[in-house]
């Protein structure tokens, strides 16, 4: 039993499994579900990222971003969590995992306002350079 890093393969292993439950035994290491402080841990270090610039980077308030770093702050809001993956640069594929260990909606590209922000991570721009863009057009920005 070896852990999988790539969900893809995942997914794949899954499609081809006789019944879930062999694909659970089969994957017990996988199948381990984190915290939101967790997978922010694993981002940083996955990364070499260091907590406070990205703290700094967000726009986030100090307090509030290092108890969701912590742990102590649980489901913050999608806006808020959007504006981590910007500071930390994360590609789409890792928002979407940091989106859903937040228990936050994924970005849809049929969406005006999430296509921005698809947009922004594939570009990696900034959470100010995205609020400017979604500003220009005519689009709420993001609330830290």
């Amino acid at each position: 039993m070896e852990k999988i890093v790539d969900t893809e393969k995942l997914e794949h292993q899954l499609g081809k499994a006789r019944d879930v439950q062999d694909f659970w035994r089969d994957n017990e290491l996988n199948l381990r579900e984190m915290t939101l402080a967790e997978f922010l841990q694993e981002l940083l270090t996955a990364k070499g990222l260091k907590k406070a610039e990205v703290v700094k980077r967000s726009g986030l308030d100090k307090g509030y971003a290092y108890h969701l770093f912590g742990g102590q702050k649980q489901n913050p809001s999608r806006d808020k969590v959007l504006a981590l993956a910007l500071a930390m640069k994360l590609t789409t594929k890792e928002t979407q995992h940091l989106l859903h260990y937040a228990g936050a909606g994924a970005l849809y590209v049929r969406d005006h306002w999430d296509s921005v922000l698809w947009y922004a991570l594939e570009h990696q721009m900034g959470v100010v350079d995205t609020n400017l863009l979604l500003t220009e057009l005519n689009l709420r920005a993001l609330e830290l």
